[in-house]
């Protein structure tokens, strides 16, 4: 084969994937760069840089500028077992910890607070037993052990572990005995003092700490119970959020509050974003039904009105919505008399429409018995589809409360029609007779 023809095909294929990879390139850099004129203001011919959002709040970004348009999970603020699903990144300013260290202790595991417990008390044994070796090594006392003429500073202390015994036995004023301080050592008996007011400060904080950590009313929450899924149907002629409450333990819980917040982003009308904004819910703030009286469970009651949050939602609307009510219970433990918290929440697939909650109250041999296995049942009824809003404006047209159905509505207008329809045979009756009279009249 001519050589010449074979560097002509392999010049071709060159030229050819030249071509392609160019216009590979072309295609992407045209794409980076319609997505970057996306991301700009349209109304400034200037490039913008978007600053850089936390990732809450990239994820929850408005439809209509998040680049992720397809459906997503919600993330939970507060999971189901009231724990905050937030943690705090990038702190540089670790010190403050460090100001309150107390509460940093409280606050730590388990592990972490017992290690810190043994290690304190284990730190200022070895410290105050090194010195107390110092003192006896540099009066001379472990030159003269066997010497009873020798007055020591310390008797019966031979070595660094007969030390570190006799500050074991100052700190926690055991007082065996064998080892005593004598009157002829006066470094001695200053050392003996601080190492006394600093065990009694270490004693007294270490013992405060795990005092506090204890006696913490966390786990009293415990037995705090919400239940699974919220419900919205209607109640006094009224549409309503409600969720259920209840205490497992048969000691109360005293002055117990309950309130709801609402986490939902929303963007202003300058366009500002903002990320998990909060919105309060009102369960009865304004009339006193937010203060519980706990001893069985209660159904927590929002009425849907135009100053609730969710005023304008229906139930074609609600599954749309990216939203999470938070529920607060707060308390004194009885037995105590420690403030309790208690949280749980509830996204929009644990929202149910058209649903209330089964009964667990009922009346026995002289006492009321609670029936937990029903705490979380809920069954459906008859509740409208519309919006708060929209029942709202039916209402005010028809005059009529918005516990009336459309069904009902219509059922009133037929029977209106079937009254219109008798009264006009009515009248047509009675035209016929005085017609039959006046002919009557006429032949006579």
């Amino acid at each position: 084969m001519n050589p010449l023809y074979q560097n002509g095909q392999v010049g071709k294929k060159k030229h050819k994937e030249e071509t392609m990879t160019m216009a590979k390139l072309t295609e992407s850099m045209t794409n980076v760069l319609e997505g970057d004129s996306m991301d700009q203001d349209v109304e400034s011919p200037v490039a913008i840089h978007q600053p850089k959002l936390p990732k809450q709040a990239r994820d929850d970004l408005p439809r209509h500028i998040s680049r992720d348009r397809t459906k997503r999970k919600i993330q939970r603020y507060v999971r189901k077992d009231g724990k905050c699903n937030v943690h705090h990144g990038n702190v540089r300013e670790t010190y403050r910890y460090l100001t309150d260290i107390f509460t940093t202790l409280v606050d730590l595991k388990w592990r972490f607070n017992l290690l810190i417990f043994v290690m304190v008390y284990t730190v200022t044994w070895l410290f105050f037993g090194m010195i107390w070796w110092l003192i006896a090594y540099i009066r001379g006392d472990m030159d003269h052990i066997e010497d009873p003429s020798w007055t020591p500073c310390v008797t019966n202390l031979n070595g660094f572990v007969s030390a570190f015994l006799f500050s074991i036995e100052t700190e926690t004023t055991i007082g065996y005995g064998y080892r005593v301080i004598t009157d002829k050592c006066p470094e001695g008996i200053i050392l003996l003092l601080i190492q006394s007011v600093l065990g009694s400060i270490v004693n007294a904080f270490m013992v405060g700490c795990m005092f506090v950590k204890i006696s913490q009313p966390k786990k009293r929450a415990e037995t705090l119970v919400f239940s699974t899924h919220a419900v919205i149907s209607m109640r006094d002629g009224k549409l309503c959020l409600m969720f259920r409450v209840g205490d497992l333990r048969n000691s109360h819980i005293v002055e117990a509050s309950i309130r709801a917040k609402l986490i939902k982003s929303k963007q202003t009308s300058e366009g500002e974003f903002i990320p998990l904004n909060q919105t309060d819910i009102n369960v009865g703030y304004y009339t006193g039904d937010d203060r519980l009286f706990l001893v069985s469970p209660l159904i927590i009651s929002h009425e849907i009105n135009q100053q609730s949050p969710f005023w304008e939602i229906s139930k074609a609307q609600l599954p749309k919505e990216e939203l999470e009510i938070v529920v607060i219970l707060e308390g004194m433990v009885e037995a105590t008399g420690m403030t309790c918290q208690a949280r749980s929440s509830y996204v929009t697939s644990e929202i149910l429409w058209g649903y209330r909650f089964t009964p667990v109250l009922t009346l026995e041999d002289g006492f009321y018995e609670v029936d937990y296995n029903s705490f979380h049942e809920t069954y459906e009824t008859s509740t409208p589809s519309l919006s708060a809003k929209e029942l709202a404006e039916l209402a005010s047209r028809a005059e009529l409360p918005l516990s009336w159905s459309v069904s009902s509505k219509l059922n009133q207008h037929a029977e209106l029609e079937t009254e219109e329809e008798e009264k006009n045979l009515e009248e047509q009756t009675e035209r016929n007779g005085d017609v039959a009279k006046l002919e009557n009249e006429s032949k006579v």
